[in-house]
């Protein structure tokens, strides 16, 4: 797949940090508050919700917690407005930078991100201005698998997955979002246990970073992720894996 980078396999080493520092939590009951606003409490009949009560599920979230989010969002019990927010710009070496939020005042979100895009070499530009870099995908995630990447591409091939990517200790599959249940579906009749799957933005092309620029890079956008407002980042940078592990 064009556009294949590092900062995709970064975040999912990320995972298992966030999980332990508690933002995963933070992020899955916005996400279900926005989802349930916007297409109902029915888990059945709102797509968005059911992956997002799934995430919940696979981060051992009490129940009573996203029944909770779910009431918040349709306005059964009081809360807190949450707004989706998406901001685009540049990082450093000119890397694009998507960042989602999920935030209950734009204006101070808006300020505390602009203001780590500077410190890091980077700046925010307006909107529209590197979306149309990223096509927005479907993903599945297999970590440590137990199966190759020829079983896993013969498993999802019809069921409309378009790339399926080897890479450490992980297996990603790539497909148009409206293809998603039916790949999950397709790797669970399979017998292939996934470990998430979720909507994504890949880059059309990367940007090759030197190692000043990386480090500036994997700073800014660590520096995104640890934002309370911020759901989900996207950048195009690429590392070589010298950089990489210099950088490690």
């Amino acid at each position: 797949m064009s556009g294949h980078n590092k900062w995709s396999s970064i975040k999912h080493k990320k995972g298992a940090l966030d999980a332990k520092r508690g933002k995963l939590f933070t992020r899955v009951i916005k996400e279900i508050i926005v989802a349930a606003r916007q297409g109902g409490g029915d888990i059945d009949g709102n797509a968005r919700l059911r992956t997002a009560i799934a995430a919940a599920k696979a981060a051992n979230m009490p129940k009573a917690n996203w029944e909770t989010a779910i009431k918040k969002g349709t306005g059964e019990i009081e809360g807190v407005t949450i707004e989706e927010c998406v901001y685009e710009g540049y990082g450093p070496g000119g890397c694009a930078v998507i960042v989602e939020t999920a935030t209950d005042n734009r204006n101070r979100t808006t300020a505390e991100l602009r203001h780590m895009f500077v410190r890091h070499g980077g700046n925010m530009g307006e909107v529209g201005s590197v979306a149309w870099m990223f096509n927005r995908k479907g993903l599945v995630v297999i970590e440590n698998p137990t199966v190759d990447e020829d079983t896993v591409m013969n498993a999802v091939l019809d069921a409309g997955a378009d790339d399926v990517i080897s890479s450490e200790d992980m297996i990603e599959v790539y497909c148009n979002p409206s293809d998603l249940e039916n790949v999950k579906n397709a790797l669970t009749a399979a017998d292939i246990t996934f470990t998430s799957f979720k909507l994504t933005m890949v880059p059309q092309n990367t940007v090759e970073l030197d190692e000043s620029k990386a480090k500036q890079a994997i700073d800014l956008m660590d520096s995104l992720e640890n934002h309370d407002d911020v759901q989900n980042t996207y950048s195009n940078f690429d590392i070589s894996e010298e950089i990489l592990n210099k950088l490690a």
